[in-house]
C-alpha cells in the first residue's frame, strides 16, 4: 500500500547579513589587529604586570581596498597588510557602510588637519586605537572591541605600568610601510 506523500517541510529563508556586500552602495569595513609585541605580552605580562595580556594592539581600518591607520606622523594608508607588520593577527568584521569613498576621504583629510595630526599622537591617550575607534563609529556606528580600547588602562592600573608610564609617554609608534595620508595622494 502506498503511503501519501509527506507534507513539504517548511522552508526557512536563508539568513541574510544585515548589510550584504552585494547591496548597491554598501562597502565592507574591517579592523586589522596587530600584536606589536609579537607574542611577548602573552608570555611576559603575568610576571611583569601580574595579569595576563594577550597582546599590545595596533589597529587599522580597512575600507575601499586600503588600510588606514594613525601614528606619530599622522594618518597613513597602504594596501591591506602593506606595513612591515605584515599580515594582521586578527581581522574583525565591523559591518558595512554606505559612506562614499569621496566623503570618507574628505572626512580623513579633516581629521588629519585637526584631531589626528602627527604631533597629537600620544601612546596612552590618542593613538592608533583611538583613530580606529573614531573612524569605525563614523563609518558603521559601532565601536572597536573593548579588549583593544581598554588595554592601556589595564596596563596603567598595575604598579609596573605606573612605573613605566614616564618612559612610555615618550614612545612614538609609526608602523613602517605606509604613506602619510593627505587628500592630494588619496585615491579617488
Amino acid at each position: 500500500m502506498d503511503q501519501p506523500p509527506a507534507p513539504p517541510s517548511p522552508q526557512r529563508p536563508e539568513p541574510q547579513p544585515q548589510f550584504p556586500a552585494s547591496q548597491p552602495g554598501a562597502h565592507l569595513v574591517k579592523l586589522y589587529v596587530y600584536d606589536l609585541s609579537r607574542g611577548m605580552a602573552r608570555r611576559l605580562s603575568p610576571v611583569m604586570l601580574g595579569k595576563q595580556l594577550e597582546g599590545i594592539w595596533h589597529t587599522a581600518i580597512i575600507i575601499y581596498e586600503d588600510e588606514f591607520f594613525y601614528g606619530s606622523t599622522g594618518i597613513s594608508s597602504c594596501p591591506p597588510g602593506g606595513t612591515l607588520l605584515g599580515p594582521p593577527d586578527a581581522v574583525v568584521d565591523l559591518g558595512s557602510t554606505e559612506v562614499t569613498e569621496e566623503i570618507f576621504l574628505e572626512y580623513l583629510t579633516a581629521l588629519g588637519e585637526s584631531m589626528f595630526r602627527g604631533e597629537s599622537y600620544n601612546l596612552f591617550d590618542h593613538n592608533c586605537n583611538t583613530f580606529s575607534n573614531e573612524v569605525a563609529q563614523f563609518l558603521t556606528g559601532k565601536k572597536i572591541p573593548s579588549y583593544i580600547t581598554d588595554l592601556l588602562s589595564e596596563i596603567l592600573s598595575t604598579p609596573f605600568g605606573q612605573a613605566l608610564r614616564p618612559l612610555l609617554d615618550s614612545v612614538q609608534i609609526q608602523p613602517p610601510g605606509g604613506n602619510t595620508f593627505n587628500r592630494h595622494n588619496a585615491q579617488s
